[in-house]
């Protein structure tokens, strides 16, 4: 297939969500797995690295070329709805996985807040977001994949099927998450290796996932709190509520960062804790709520969704805290500052307490934290004025990192390392670990031509 040369530095192939930039030679469209195929021989024969490219909506680098070749897969956007199940190309963004799921009553679960992120980027990454308290990660919910290597051969995996070369065993985390360098356990499928590989392995090129039922009813709400005292305690609280589906939290910050969009946010509101439940018959789910609030000491101006609209304006405003975060920092001409790790569930509070009294002290008024307080899993954004404190943030992200390690949890829990935070890997995994991890990429991808400069240093 003819390629489209990368003329101009302002070309969308070359940044992603964070800012990061890179080059590239060329970017190639392919329309189906036999033209990803023939790329990557060409890509053989010629010694091109090839790095590919997905909605563009991470935020490690990983899709950014660091030159060589671009392979975008946005032209790959067949989907076919079946019951219990969707088979879908790469190029689908789950917006529209979504939409064609919904006269069926079906539902893919995973839900990363970012609905204009395409389904091989979150496969690629092993994606999660705010219902991964119930539903947990991709990985659980994809059931068979079509991966072109780096090779150009194509190969058709299913869950179940075992590895069909001798792989090592590396132990992970504690944490409920983790996508950090390559799943290795014992006993695991062929498939699972592809997932979170984060594109150094092979082309996912289509994706058969898991379909859900939609629940008959739902309940979603944003409960504001007065204090971060009181939003984690009643987090402890809920968390034996049957059908909970989300427990996210909000910061003082996040919610100082979306007053001028949402001029309904009460005053004093310090903290906010957004629910989902999955509601069946005969169960009074408002009722119990507004005992649970009245006992946890909620504001009574937290909100209540009446209607479908409600629900997809509270998802809205949840996504709109790390958009106005990557807004921000574009603007100032950074790349983002974001944590992505994930402690066990124990070490909730403590981890939340490194990041505040750290942040209070270094970036007074110059950070936000949110993210997956169910799961452990926090996001401490750190918002630079320049470049100086962009390198004082970076330390100062290590340090957290560190910590999250000695407390038994990841690097990263869902967004990759990618190119950007690479230089995480050692903290978490021996140097025999990971050479163990590249020697899986050498059996795979001998010439090192897929993802050059991604996972690792």
């Amino acid at each position: 297939m003819t390629p489209t040369p990368i003329l101009s530095s302002d070309s969308p192939f070359l940044i992603d969500a964070s800012g990061f930039t890179g080059a590239a030679d060329q970017v190639f469209t392919p329309i189906d797995a036999y033209e990803v195929s023939s790329v990557m021989r060409q890509a053989n024969l010629e010694l091109q690295p090839v790095t590919i490219s997905g909605a563009g909506t991470g935020v490690t680098g990983g899709r950014v070329p660091q030159g060589g070749w671009v392979l975008s897969l946005e032209k790959l956007t067949s989907v076919e709805i079946g019951s219990g199940f969707a088979t879908c190309g790469a190029g689908v963004l789950l917006r529209d996985l979504m939409t064609a799921a919904t006269p069926s009553r079906q539902y893919y679960a995973p839900d990363p807040t970012e609905w204009g992120a395409s389904l091989g980027g979150t496969v690629a990454t092993n994606a999660s977001g705010s219902r991964s308290y119930m539903y947990g990660d991709t990985r659980r919910h994809v059931r068979a994949l079509q991966v072109v290597l780096a090779s150009g051969e194509k190969l058709r995996l299913r869950r179940g099927e075992k590895p069909p070369i001798e792989l090592p065993e590396i132990e992970g985390p504690k944490s409920t998450k983790n996508t950090a360098g390559y799943f290795l356990r014992p006993e695991m499928d062929y498939i699972d290796l592809f997932i979170g590989s984060e594109g150094t392995l092979g082309v996912v090129v289509e994706a058969e996932v898991v379909l859900m039922r939609m629940p008959k009813e739902l309940f979603t709400g944003v409960i504001f709190y007065t204090s971060d005292e009181m939003a984690l305690r009643a987090v402890d609280d809920w968390r034996e509520v049957r059908g909970l589906r989300m427990l996210e939290y909000l910061d003082a910050g996040s919610l100082d960062l979306l007053r001028p969009r949402f001029r309904e946010l009460p005053g004093d509101a310090r903290a906010a804790i957004l629910i989902e439940q999955e509601v069946n018959d005969g169960e009074d789910a408002e009722d119990a709520w507004l005992i649970r609030l009245e006992k946890s000491k909620a504001l009574e101006t937290s909100w209540f969704a009446t209607s479908a609209a409600d629900r997809e304006k509270f998802r809205k405003f949840r996504h709109a805290v790390p958009e106005a975060v990557n807004d921000l920092i574009r603007r100032k001409g950074l790349t983002k500052m974001g944590s992505d790790f994930a402690v066990p569930i124990r070490r909730n509070a403590d981890m939340l307490k490194v990041y505040r009294e750290a942040l209070d002290r270094e970036f007074p008024g110059q950070y936000v934290i949110f993210g997956h307080i169910g799961d452990a899993h926090l996001h401490a954004n750190i918002l630079p004025a320049n470049q100086d404190e962009w390198l004082r943030a970076k330390t100062l992200m290590m340090d957290f990192a560190r910590k999250a390690v000695e407390m038994g949890g990841t690097v990263s829990a869902e967004h990759g390392l990618g190119k950007r935070k690479k230089d995480l890997l050692p903290l978490m995994f021996s140097e025999h670990e990971i050479a163990l991890m590249r020697s899986v990429k050498a059996r795979l991808d001998p010439k090192n031509l897929l993802g050059r400069g991604t996972l690792f240093a």
